[in-house]
């Protein structure tokens, strides 16, 4: 089981792995092995989630779930397979915690009599300062 918050845990049955070759510098390694792991979520099949939650993945993910309700993690910053398995899902917990976080609404205050009073002296000095500009004496 994947612990997302104590009160919701995915089946690792539901999460499955790839492994390709990774891209960028390493020599021979990079040429020969298969270090780059790609998480794959089937979102719309996950029997762990609600349907209000799979919704709110949907909404908040939308750039990284396929067509087909899929949602995709690679990981290759690691020279090993494993750890590139074990970076996938940590990225994998991280992004659904923060994508099923619900925050509460924000309540809109009045605004305060000092920050009026800032506003309305900034606008007089600026009114100063375009007027200053303007007047020219031509007395002789």
């Amino acid at each position: 089981m994947i612990e997302i918050f104590p009160w919701l845990s995915i089946p690792e049955n539901e999460v499955r792995f790839t492994a390709s070759r990774s891209s960028g510098p390493g020599g021979q390694n990079v040429n020969k092995v298969n270090t780059r792991v790609t998480l794959y979520f089937d979102i719309e099949a996950s029997e762990a989630l609600s349907e209000e939650q799979k919704a709110r993945l949907r909404e908040r993910l939308t750039r990284r779930i396929s067509q087909d309700g899929v949602l995709q993690i690679s990981s290759q910053s690691e020279r090993t397979q494993l750890a590139n398995r074990i970076t996938a899902l940590e990225k994998f917990t991280a992004l659904l915690r923060k994508s099923l976080t619900v925050h509460p609404p924000r309540k809109k205050k009045p605004t305060s009599f000092a920050a009026k009073q800032r506003r309305l002296e900034a606008k007089r000095q600026h009114s100063e300062r375009k007027s200053r500009r303007n007047r020219v004496d031509w007395e002789q």
